[in-house]
């Protein structure tokens, strides 16, 4: 094999670029356990006598591991002298259902963007037209804009947009303006509010308090997806993401101003928690100089709550030109690591009391992290206890700009209302502050010199270009002109991921340990080959996707598993030929070259397909199928690297220095040896068969399917009983809170129900997920212990929970009809375009078809009768689709066999040729089937409910993917156009040059 010193080298580069980036999560976990156990010492010692099983003490550590985490974040931690923060970063991330959490799915609403982008217009056309285009989108999923132009265009009698639009766009379009330019300032403004919206939500999440949150936004379908591991906030997480952002400018307190009012909160607050300290200050009685400092430290803390949680309190300066004293905007700076702790004691009423009912505190914006060790504490005066003299709704443009002296800035412009209010608040407070804030944080606090009569003013700051021209934009949107709405909620308990996570690993673990004895036990020395390609493959995979920041979810793991059982496939391929030729009387170094060289087709062929489906699927999923997808197209990738170049170097490495690996054992030697089964004579018994099956799923759109909550919309939720509860009972008692009757699956067994509901799921407001809640606890609380709160159901009882609005479900639903039929269609022309045959393409298809109506049939069938739920969902389409790329590689492997024996078995008949073909094929096709089949059993036994069902529908498909290629694809060229030749296959000449790749 050519080019052996590249494959070497990169090899080598490829393992140690994935030691390192491994060895992050290594560093990270030392850190952490050493963090954790000062953490339990602390708490021990503050504490004494408490019981650690008791959820105060739990709390307690978790609070002092997250500050002694944070106080440690810029500590080197690993050998290469990163951060414990950029390890961190760069650590493999769990997704929240394998350690509990939320995510969220919000639409950026563009109907209310349209409707601010007219100035609210009150024209009966645009009205019309655009409560049609709504209308229209919840049934079509088409995109909004265009619905709504479409529908304008039909009911407007010729009129044109630029009669909506133009006045309210200041300028940017003007009456004369044609329907393309409006339709273009639109679509501008559209992206531009949706580019707003993602940012300020990912500014508001980088402040949430989570490790390592994920954000993703899709332009095209105007949907984010937010993942917030670990957090239990419901509520707050639903507020602050669908909360419009707002922009408000206050005046200020100055530190003298509430100098009073922070003693007398600080005495308060001592005062009631006087009696409570342990410390001690203790001097060593060999050297009375020699003080406990920490406990000096300690006792000045609880005498000074506040204070000492600043990093420094500011004092007036006198302005050396003028000799005239004044005071900073900001009353203090504070670790970024303390602020959580400053809030909670703010936030504290007997604290809170002291100070004027009117201030607001609020943290400076957070910088980069080169700016982000500190951050300035400003005391805003609202007029209600929240709203600023002067809102943001009066900001009529905003744009990048530079100040006087160069520095990048925000200019903004503001309407009369507001330029007449922003001229009295800089006359009122000249020589002092004016707060400048957005979304809670203080972007900038510049001191006033004059009156501003002009409605002018500017935000600067450290910005580059970049940072500046995001924030106008924000800006610009205000309020959001386009909201976003939650359309899909998924809420996993920490016990619930928990065990996904051990299960997860258990099936990894046990797929691994099967397949890497069942090589050698079937290949004999061969099969290390083939096992340390495999060891290679998974090491890559994982290294690559935790670089590239990829989360790791339930679905990302049965990815890994999936991609053990196919990674194999490529080997089992080139040693089946190998042994193939060997047992034709080849030497073994002529066994081996024909092995890798005849091989490189059908490998290519099948690991084609397969990406083929997974690249579709990746489009069209969401959130965990997106990752399984991106995790399976990686491990293809990287399986022709390592299956073909790595395995081939290591192969060669023997055979240049005399000693050959063996390819046979025992067991091996006799299996399918000299097949001749007659499959073509039995093609008719196989039709009926086949047609029945085909008729059966059919039938199973009549018998209809359990939709999962994503394909039919609704709330669910899983719920853990003390005791076992029947099904009707929980129905019966939830109807009567409901007015319907819930759909009642068992999870495992009766003591975990999976409950599904509609109860309000058209209503609109943020309130509504909690009072459905409320209303669930009510109606379950005679299966619950006597006294249970609401507060603890909710904390232990509902282990897991997902909310999907009609809108997304019906998107969800579509997605999955186009991304099933066009990976088949994908699939069929990439099998005309290789063998260019069109029978090739109709067997291909017909096998397809038969494959995924069979799964259907039987999830159809069979639910109710299964101990679990078979749901139609979007994991069961990753099956489906998954199953279509799997049921292609053995097709493909027939297929390449007939189109060479075409050219080897010149006069031979169509029926011996693919007769022959397919025993020729047999043992690997058995082989490759099996290794998948064994890996996804494994997971379906211990890998959980998270990812049972798509583990049920993969076995089935590859039981029947097997099936149908060797008696629905392979048959059909025989019946089709009989008296036409098959397409004869291209001289062996032509395919040798195929060498130098193998």
């Amino acid at each position: 094999m050519q080019m052996k010193g590249m494959v070497r080298f990169f090899a080598a580069l490829f393992i140690i670029f994935s030691v390192y980036q491994m060895s992050h999560s290594w560093f990270v976990k030392s850190h952490e356990k050493k963090m954790k156990a000062q953490a339990e010492r602390f708490v021990k010692a503050t504490m004494p006598g408490a019981d650690v099983n008791s959820e105060e003490y739990k709390n307690a550590v978790k609070v002092r591991l997250q500050r002694l985490l944070d106080s440690t974040s810029q500590t080197k931690i690993t050998w290469f002298g990163e951060t414990y923060k950029s390890a961190k970063d760069q650590e493999a991330k769990l997704g929240l259902d394998l350690q509990g959490g939320m995510s969220v799915t919000l639409e950026v609403g563009m109907a209310d963007l349209l409707r601010s982008l007219s100035g609210h217009s009150t024209d009966k056309t645009f009205n019309a037209a655009l409560e049609k285009a709504i209308a229209e989108k919840a049934t079509s999923g088409k995109d909004l804009i265009d619905l709504f132009i479409a529908n304008y265009s039909s009911l407007s009698n010729g009129a044109k947009l630029s009669g909506i639009f133009a006045g309210p766009s200041k300028g940017k379009v003007t009456i004369a303006s044609s329907d393309n330019q409006v339709i273009e300032y639109i679509r501008k403004e559209a992206d531009d509010a949706f580019a707003s919206t993602a940012n300020i939500l990912r500014n508001r999440i980088d402040r949430f308090g989570v490790a390592s949150p994920t954000i993703n936004s899709d332009k095209a379908k105007k949907v984010i997806t937010v993942e917030l591991a670990g957090t239990n906030e419901k509520e707050r997480v639903r507020a602050y993401l669908q909360s419009s952002a707002n922009l408000q400018f206050f005046e200020l307190y100055n530190i003298q101003e509430i100098d009073a009012s922070l003693k007398s909160a600080q005495e308060a607050y001592a005062a009631v928690h006087k009696g409570t300290d342990t410390t001690k200050v203790t001097v060593d009685p060999a050297d009375s100089t020699k003080v406990d400092t920490a406990a000096l430290v300690a006792n000045f803390a609880k005498e000074n709550p506040i204070v000492s949680k600043f990093a420094q309190i500011y004092q007036p300066e006198q302005d050396p030109k003028t000799g005239k004293v004044f005071f900073p905007a900001a009353i203090g700076a504070v670790m970024t690591a303390d602020t959580a702790a400053l809030s909670a004691l703010l936030k504290d009423p007997i604290i809170a009391s002291k100070f004027p009912a009117n201030l607001k505190f609020s943290y400076g914006s957070f910088g980069s992290e080169a700016q982000n060790q500190v951050v300035n504490l400003y005391a805003l005066k609202t007029v209600d206890g929240s709203k600023a003299k002067l809102e943001g709704e009066h900001i009529e443009d905003a744009s990048q700009d530079f100040d006087d002296r160069g520095k990048v800035a925000i200019k903004m412009q503001m309407d009369p209302i507001g330029s007449k209010i922003w001229a009295k608040m800089t006359g009122d407070n000249i020589g002092k502050g004016i707060a400048i804030v957005l979304d809670d944080f203080v972007q900038t606090a510049p001191n006033v010199n004059t009156v501003i009569p002009n409605g002018s003013s500017e935000i600067t700051g450290s910005y580059t270009v970049k940072e500046a021209t995001d924030m106008a934009e924000m800006l610009k949107s205000g309020k959001l002109p386009a909201p976003a709405k939650i359309v899909q909620e998924q809420v996993v308990g920490p016990t619930l991921g928990e065990e996904a996570v051990n299960g997860g690993m258990l099936a990894f673990t046990i797929a691994f340990a099967v397949i890497f004895v069942l090589m050698l036990a079937y290949y004999n020395s061969g099969g290390w080959i083939a096992n340390v390609s495999l060891i290679l493959n998974i090491l890559f995979t994982i290294a690559i996707l935790t670089a590239l920041g990829n989360t790791f979810t339930a679905a990302s793991i049965a990815g890994l598993v999936l991609t053990i059982g196919m990674a194999v496939d490529t080997n089992v391929l080139i040693f089946e030929r190998i042994k193939e030729e060997l047992s034709h009387g080849k030497s073994y170094k002529e066994a081996v070259n024909i092995g890798y060289r005849r091989s490189l087709a059908p490998v290519l062929d099948a690991h084609i397909t397969t990406f083929i489906t997974a690249a579709i699927l990746y489009y069209f999923g969401l959130g965990p199928v997106k990752g399984f997808a991106f995790v399976q197209m990686w491990g293809i990738a990287l399986n022709l690297f390592c299956g073909i170049l790595i395995s081939r170097t290591m192969t060669d490495w023997f055979t240049d220095r005399g000693k050959h690996l063996e390819y046979f054992t025992g067991i091996s030697r006799k299996i399918f040896k000299h097949a001749q089964f007659k499959f073509i004579e039995g093609r008719k018994k196989a039709y009926i068969v086949s047609g029945i099956l085909i008729a059966l799923g059919i039938a199973s759109f009549f018998n209809g399917f359990d939709y999962g909550v994503e394909f039919k919309g609704g709330r669910s939720y899983t719920v853990k009983f003390d005791q076992a509860v029947k099904n009707e009972d929980v129905a019966n008692a939830l109807h009567n809170v409901f007015g319907e009757h819930p759909i009642i699956k068992t999870v495992g067994d009766q003591k975990h129900l999976n409950i599904t509901t509609a109860y309000k799921i058209d209503e609109p407001g943020m309130k509504i997920d909690s009072l459905v809640e409320r209303t669930l606890y009510t109606g379950l609380s005679s299966f619950l212990p006597n006294g249970l709160s609401f507060e603890k159901f909710d904390a232990d009882y509902k282990i897991a929970q997902q909310t999907v609005q009609p809108s997304i479900s019906e998107d969800l639903k579509r997605g999955a009809i186009y991304a099933t039929g066009l990976a088949i269609l994908a699939i069929v022309v990439y099998i005309f375009a290789r063998f260019r045959d069109s029978r090739f393409s109709i067997g291909t298809i017909i096998s397809l078809i038969h494959d995924v109506l069979v799964t259907l049939a039987v999830f159809s069938f069979c639910r109710g009768i299964m101990p679990f739920p078979l749901e139609i969902d979007q994991h069961f389409i990753a099956a489906i689709l998954t199953v279509v790329g799997f049921s292609m590689n053995d097709t493909v492997i027939v297929f390449d066999r007939i189109r060479e024996n075409l050219g080897l078995m010149k006069g031979a008949s169509k029926e011996t040729i693919i007769n022959r073909s397919i025993n020729d094929t047999l043992s690997r096709t058995i082989m490759t089937s099996f290794t998948v089949f064994i890996s996804i059993l494994i997971l379906f036994v211990v890998g959980g409910e998270v990812t049972r069902g798509f583990a049920f529908a993969m076995l089935i498909g590859v039981l029947v993917g097997t099936y149908s290629s060797i008696f629905v694809a392979a048959p059909i060229l025989v019946d089709f156009q009989k008296d036409k030749p098959l397409a004869d296959h291209k001289s062996e000449e032509k395919k040798e040059k195929t060498e130098e790749f193998a």
